[in-house]
């Protein structure tokens, strides 16, 4: 049990810290040290698989720097983006809809074809993403008054499905942990100038370093990147890959509990109707596929 919740709670707690960060650490210059804190760590146990697999490595140097471009660049980077302008149950409720952006990236990008279910569950989350966009109220849809926060998770949900299908559509025959410490290396080299030209130009204060500015850095580095992945890889493992998907859904469950505990910021009216629709409508869409595997199996069987 601890392995199926340890990742959803270590990514809720990750948007509430990415909020705390505010104001301490610019929030693209926290995504570089997160993954530096994250590839030192890392490096001790895979260094020498890495060395192992240099010829596969090589071979696959073009996918792996667009796949850390999505990734580790840009997704995360967009996420601590988001939280300078809005609240962690936001961005942690957009982010929940990913399965659905999967879906639809897949369909419109790949042409992978989507069932009813499927169809009626996007639809569910998209009014529930929407609700989050307008802050419940449509008349800001009217005027066009977003917040920048949840366009900038909007658009970093959307790399990070791209993401999902490439790294479905090719396999590099790398270990996870070869494929993940060189996902940061050359994530880590894309976020080095993003970083400095935030520094430069983005007009935000140098990073505070305290304590505080250790320990945020320290959670961001080790929890949601390493060992949220460990234990996710460990919860498929043991459990199939359907019941760590369902777990998954408990991140802003979690978010919400931390960003009342250590930011003091209650939920409202709209979140609750979100996260409604947003379960509901994934819940529908892995029916739809749930059933599409059932179908197969059935006809395989039949044969």
């Amino acid at each position: 049990m601890t392995v199926l919740v340890a990742p959803p709670l270590f990514w809720g707690g990750n948007a509430v810290v990415g909020r705390m960060a505010v104001g301490v650490v610019p929030p693209l210059t926290l995504n570089l040290l997160r993954w530096i804190v994250a590839l030192l760590i890392l490096l001790p146990f895979a260094w020498r698989a890495c060395l192992a697999h240099k010829a596969l490595l090589r071979q696959h140097l073009g996918f792996l720097c667009l796949t850390a471009l999505l990734s580790v660049a840009s997704y995360n980077a967009l996420q601590y983006l988001a939280l300078t302008t809005s609240s962690p149950l936001n961005t942690s409720l957009i982010g929940a809809s990913t399965p659905v952006w999967i879906l639809l990236t897949g369909f419109v990008l790949f042409r992978v074809p989507v069932g009813g279910l499927s169809v009626l569950g996007a639809a569910l989350s998209l009014l529930g993403v929407g609700a989050i966009l307008v802050r419940g109220d449509p008349g800001n849809l009217a005027l066009l008054q977003f917040v920048p926060g949840d366009l900038y998770m909007l658009a970093g949900t959307f790399m990070w499905s791209l993401y999902t299908w490439l790294l479905l559509r090719r396999q590099t025959g790398l270990p996870g942990h070869v494929a993940l410490a060189a996902q940061m290396f050359l994530g880590i080299l894309f976020a080095l100038p993003m970083a400095a030209l935030e520094l430069r130009y983005g007009g935000y204060a140098p990073v505070v370093w305290e304590w505080r500015t250790a320990g945020i850095i320290a959670y961001v580095g080790l929890f949601p990147s390493l060992l949220a992945y460990v234990c996710w890889q460990r919860a498929v493992a043991q459990a199939g890959a359907q019941l760590p998907v369902f777990f998954m859904n408990l991140a802003p469950i979690f978010t919400l509990l931390l960003s009342m505990l250590l930011l003091g910021e209650p939920p409202q009216g709209y979140h609750v109707v979100a996260l409604a629709l947003i379960l509901l409508g994934i819940w529908l869409a892995q029916r739809q596929s749930a059933r599409g595997a059932a179908n197969a199996v059935s006809a395989r069987d039949s044969g």
